[in-house]
């Protein structure tokens, strides 16, 4: 997920383009908008000049859509003298990328402006609780909205970010720290905090078959048509090894995924992909 609140929207279009073209198409790229965290502290060393004059609106995210879907973008194009050539359109134009583009979405009102836009929608483990404190009950209500106000070309895609801790290969040391890890965490799921109602969803910690089981009992995992394992950050190397193992290995087959050639990855931040 990239917060477009530290981005340039036309810089980010080309710079996605570019790796989708060299990785064959593989790029699934999310985004989500409004004022980044913590802002004033680090606002100076972005926009040293227009801080207080930059757009954390939807509109951020509908300059990216226009600059990835091959939309003009400036005034001129052509030659220019006997060297240069200008394009009036982000290059290279990465054909089927607009279709791979994501909206972190948290309210009912951010589902139904993603649908309306044609985005796919990935929706987290915080979400706001506009009908009350049910994580769940939420989540669901906002996966049905996502799919009636739908919009875009062909079929809507959902996925759902989850933080999983599979014990199944994990040492005795390694079990004790992660359900210290997800103890610590818990007070935060149990009722919603500030002016929105915000929602966390539960860490789910056992062994593959008990998360699987969890999976299974929630009706907005049911809903989804794909799903994100989120790694917690604190951890070392040899904890995402094992986790890693434990998610391709026995967690993912549980739940109906299988290989064909792929390969699981880890990216930075320890977020856990499946690579087909």
């Amino acid at each position: 997920m990239i917060p477009l609140g530290a981005e340039n929207p036309l810089r980010l279009a080309e710079d996605l383009a570019t790796v989708d073209v060299l990785s064959g198409g593989r790029v699934n790229p999310g985004v989500s908008v409004g004022r980044p965290f913590h802002y004033d502290d680090w606002k100076h060393a972005l926009y040293p000049d227009t801080f207080d004059e930059e757009d954390f609106t939807y509109r951020r995210v509908e300059r990216l859509i226009e600059a990835v879907r091959g939309d003009r973008v400036s005034d001129f194009a052509g030659a220019d003298g006997i060297v240069e050539e200008y394009s009036d359109r982000v290059q290279p134009h990465a054909e089927g990328l607009i279709d791979r583009l994501w909206y972190g979405a948290g309210s009912e009102r951010s589902v139904r402006w993603a649908a309306e836009h044609g985005l796919n929608l990935l929706t987290s483990s915080v979400i706001s609780g506009e009908l009350g404190d049910d994580f769940d009950e939420n989540q669901r209500h906002q996966i049905e909205v996502y799919r009636e106000s739908y919009q875009g070309v062909g079929a809507p895609r959902v996925s759902q970010g989850l933080v999983v801790i599979p014990t199944d290969s994990a040492t005795p040391g390694q079990v004790r720290r992660y359900e210290e890890y997800v103890e610590r965490r818990l007070p935060r799921t149990t009722s919603g905090h500030g002016p929105k109602n915000t929602l966390f969803a539960r860490d789910l910690i056992g062994t593959s078959e008990q998360i699987a089981e969890q999976l299974n009992e929630l009706h907005a995992f049911r809903l989804v048509d794909e799903v994100a394992f989120a790694l917690p950050f604190s951890f070392e190397q040899v904890d995402y090894d094992q986790l890693i193992e434990d998610i391709a290995g026995e967690l993912a087959p549980r739940l109906g995924w299988r290989p064909r050639g792929g390969q699981i990855v880890q990216n930075a931040g320890g977020a856990a992909a499946v690579s087909e």
